[in-house]
């Protein structure tokens, strides 16, 4: 089988790709091009390019620099710094994966000849019959706390069908223990932790601060209408932040972020619990079956938060069009505009619009059922109480 490796110039990939070639597969290496600007993380940098090339010599692979800069930058951080800019917190790895890595890339290894992509990333995919026909589960990695699946929860059939996740069944400490019995050059090379176009010396304001002007805002009682504070900038707040939010010596959450008010609504831990979020139908998607109106799940709303039991409600329908889920042939994976409610089952942190929120099936929180976009913060309990 031919398989084209992504290798980001850090030790999941690199394992990922000796993997592959111990499996006696025809291997591939291939780094990205992402991003023109700075950077001192994550598969952007000259050092992770020069790494992946390194680690593909001592492999015995051809590897391969693919220039994706361009779709990067309209399909990734462009919209990342549009959302900033309304007052939403975006998720730019997610989709970096829904637009770049399984779709333009997954296309072009398809258009190259190859069987399958893999990546580094610590999520399975799992081949079962159903219904007298061939699915693919896609499920946690082994090591939940290097767990991937939140940020591919968007995935669907068609791409599931054509990617592999070779560490996904190992551990971070076997992944690099791999590693070293190998003699990687990123044995013992950090994880990389941030957004990889914004650099770590200028930080998240930095790189907003050059793309769009930033505006102070009043912090104002969430109850009672009382200005409390201020903001340096409400761009770079985000709905269910407590970090940085000093209003009145009490522990406040932002509970709504309007930019055009420049204004940063707060509440206290009793006061800011939501029991419900609204999604996007638009970027709703399911990785098999959908969810159905009543269904139980588990909902995670960050890459490693803690999953919450909910329920689904579908309301009435807001437009008959069907929303297609790019690259996916499922028909299940295209879902009618309705309004669609989750409700949890205990009172949980505001979500911030914009944010990815991933549903697990209710009988196994290992397995991916689907994922949507927040589209507003949820409904206040009023008396709720976060810990």
């Amino acid at each position: 089988m031919r398989v084209l490796v992504a290798m980001s110039g850090g030790v999941d990939s690199s394992v990922a790709a000796a993997l592959c070639v111990d499996a006696g597969h025809e291997v591939v290496g291939a780094t990205l091009k992402l991003w023109g600007g700075p950077s001192d993380s994550g598969c952007c940098s000259v050092a992770d390019v020069d790494d992946a090339r390194r680690v593909a010599q001592q492999l015995g692979v051809a590897h391969h620099v693919f220039n994706f800069a361009d779709e990067f930058k309209d399909d990734v951080v462009g919209p990342y710094v549009a959302e900033h800019a309304r007052g939403r917190t975006p998720n730019p790895c997610i989709e970096c994966n829904r637009h770049i890595k399984f779709d333009r890339l997954l296309e072009r290894a398809h258009r190259l000849g190859f069987d399958r992509l893999a990546t580094g990333h610590h999520a399975q995919v799992r081949a079962v019959r159903r219904d007298g026909r061939d699915r693919f589960e896609l499920r946690r990695g082994a090591d939940a706390s290097k767990d991937q699946s939140y940020v591919l929860s968007m995935l669907g059939q068609a791409q599931l069908e054509r990617v592999v996740f070779p560490v996904g069944h190992l551990t971070k400490a076997h992944v690099r223990a791999e590693a070293r019995r190998l003699g990687l050059r990123t044995a013992a090379k950090p994880d990389s932790q941030d957004v990889c176009f914004v650099h770590g010396g200028a930080g998240r304001g930095g790189f907003l601060g050059e793309r769009l002007e930033l505006h102070p805002a009043s912090i104002v009682d969430g109850e009672t209408g009382e200005a409390l504070g201020t903001v340096d900038a409400v761009e770079l707040v985000t709905v269910g932040q407590r970090r940085g939010i000093v209003a009145a010596g009490a522990r406040r959450y932002a509970v709504d972020v309007d930019v055009p008010s420049r204004r940063v609504t707060v509440a206290t831990a009793e006061r800011a619990a939501v029991d419900e979020v609204e999604l996007d139908p638009r970027g709703v998607t399911w990785v098999d079956a959908p969810l159905r109106d009543g269904d139980d799940a588990f909902a995670q709303m960050s890459a490693h938060g803690k999953p919450a039991r909910c329920t689904v409600h579908f309301d009435e329908v807001t437009d008959t069009r069907d929303v297609t889920t790019p690259g996916d042939d499922a028909a299940v994976n295209h879902t009618p505009q309705r309004r669609l409610r989750v409700r949890f089952v205990a009172p949980q942190r505001p979500v911030a619009p914009g944010q990815t929120l991933a549903w697990y099936a209710a009988s196994d929180r290992d397995l991916v059922v689907g994922a949507g976009i927040v589209a507003a913060p949820g409904r206040r309990l009023g008396d709720g109480a976060l810990r």
